[in-house]
Parts: C-alpha cells; structure tokens; sequence
C-alpha cells in the first residue's frame, strides 16, 4: 500500500528518485497517463491486475476500449536506476505538464505524480468539498 506526500525535484533528463519506501522490493514499475492532471505509477503486479479487469469487460463497448486506450497507450515499463530514479519519458511529461518541483502521492494501490502547483490547486478544491465527497460514498 502506497501512503503519504512527497517532494521531490524532476531532474533535465526527466529523472527522479522515488521515496524510499515506495520503491522497496519493486523492480519494476508502470506509468501511464492519470486523471486529474496526474501521472499514475504501478507496480508491474498491481498494472497487470488492472489490465486483467478491463479485459474481462466487451470492447464492444466504446466507454470499455477507451478506459483501455487511457490505461495503455502512454504506458511505459520503468525500472529504477541504482540511486533509486525513474526516467519519465518525455511525453507523459508534456502530456501532464510536469515542471521541476513534483509531489509524489501515494493512492493505496499506485503512485501519482504531479506538478506541484497543479496538485495544491486540485487539493484546495478537494478539501473545500471534502465533507460532500465522502457523504457522496455513502450513498
């Protein structure tokens, strides 16, 4: 499980060293494009049982081959360096507009990256509507 905030900086060569307890025991990793202007990073295991459940579902259905196309297209198979860096390819950087002062989020099952500032300003919404958010679930 992946918990916590983490600040971090993207290096030029699009590196950068995930929190030492994220990448313990994980050799390799998945990114892909996320949602809310969020990269999202898995581990291979926990990709491959995403992957699992969208096929199980008929691409008969547009909202289906979509959610598969978002999942897959961007992705690419990361394996973190010796210092513990990731290099983000430069499309998911562009894709998202990732600038030098990142937070990495952890999301219980997977990773986000995001830029900093791009993160404050959807966290300030978040938390401005938190109550209805949660009532929402109970739902």
């Amino acid at each position: 499980m992946f918990i916590g905030k983490y600040y971090y900086t993207l290096e030029s060569k699009g590196r950068v060293s995930l929190p030492k307890v994220f990448r313990e025991n994980r050799a390799s990793w998945i990114i892909t494009r996320g949602l809310d202007g969020a990269l999202f990073l898995f581990p291979e295991e926990t990709y491959q049982l995403e992957v699992e459940k969208l096929s199980q579902l008929s691409t008969n259905k547009r909202v289906v081959r979509d959610a598969i196309r978002l999942l897959s297209n961007d992705a690419a198979d990361l394996r973190p360096d010796k210092l513990g860096r990731i290099s983000i390819p430069e499309h998911l950087i562009d894709a998202v507009g990732l600038t030098k002062n990142l937070v990495i989020v952890g999301s219980l099952n997977k990773v986000e990256i995001w830029n900093r500032e791009t993160y404050h300003t959807y966290i300030e919404e978040l938390n401005k509507n938190a109550e209805a958010t949660v009532e929402q679930l109970e739902n």
